[in-house]
């Protein structure tokens, strides 16, 4: 079937559901990098954990063998774009990468930490006690909530009367958080046009700034 325009491919449960899956499984950094291949028009205006619109974008791609940029204008329009996003994600693309793991460590288990006595495992415990929300759920999936969630089903399948193990929870956590950092940083990678600007020197929001004015100028 060919389509334009003015008939986009409607929402399809089965592409979504898959596309679900393949998230919970990789990430939508990772289907966002996917997305930059088959539409890099759509993919240079979202960020990699805009999972909504990453979703929309592939299931249309999926179902049509268009990209979505491909509907939202002509087709001449759709190379100007795509030119002029090249260019601009080759002047404008900025990414904060720490040069010392240890630094980028730190500061997981320092955000972690601050979850944590912000009250995240009662966040985690209201939203289970719900009835309408289940593990299997991406947003349930996210880095973090999983662990939460996981460690208050095994406690509650113990029947265990003592207080649920915030350092085993604490680990797990910071864990998996290194190694979402460490994929988004392989991602980012490999984007050889990028500005790199080290997220652990002492003033990085000075420099990030400094490349800013020099796309403005």
């Amino acid at each position: 079937m060919h389509f334009t325009r003015c008939n986009m491919p409607p929402a399809n449960a089965a592409v979504r559901a898959v596309l679900e899956q393949e998230a919970a499984d990789k990430g939508w950094p990772a289907l966002h990098a996917e997305l930059a291949v088959v539409d890099p028009v759509t993919a240079a205006r979202l960020a990699p954990a805009d999972s909504q619109r990453i979703q929309r974008a592939l299931e249309v791609y999926r179902i049509s063998g268009q990209p979505l940029s491909h509907f939202h204008s002509t087709q001449g329009a759709t190379k100007n774009i795509a030119a002029d996003a090249d260019s601009t994600r080759a002047r404008a693309l900025i990414s904060l990468e720490p040069l010392e793991r240890s630094w980028l460590h730190a500061r997981i288990a320092q955000r972690f930490d601050a979850m944590l006595e912000q009250g995240f495992v009662d966040e985690v415990r209201a939203l289970r006690a719900r009835g309408d929300l289940h593990a299997d759920l991406p947003s349930m999936r996210c880095v973090g909530y999983r662990q939460v969630w996981e460690a208050l089903d095994a406690h509650a399948a113990r029947g265990s009367s003592e207080p649920l193990p915030l350092a085993e929870v604490r680990e797990l956590g910071i864990i998996a958080t290194r190694q979402l950092a460490k994929r988004q940083i392989t991602w980012l990678r490999s984007m050889p046009q990028r500005q790199v600007v080290r997220a652990d020197e002492a003033d990085p929001q000075r420099n990030v700034l400094a490349i800013v004015r020099q796309v403005l100028d």
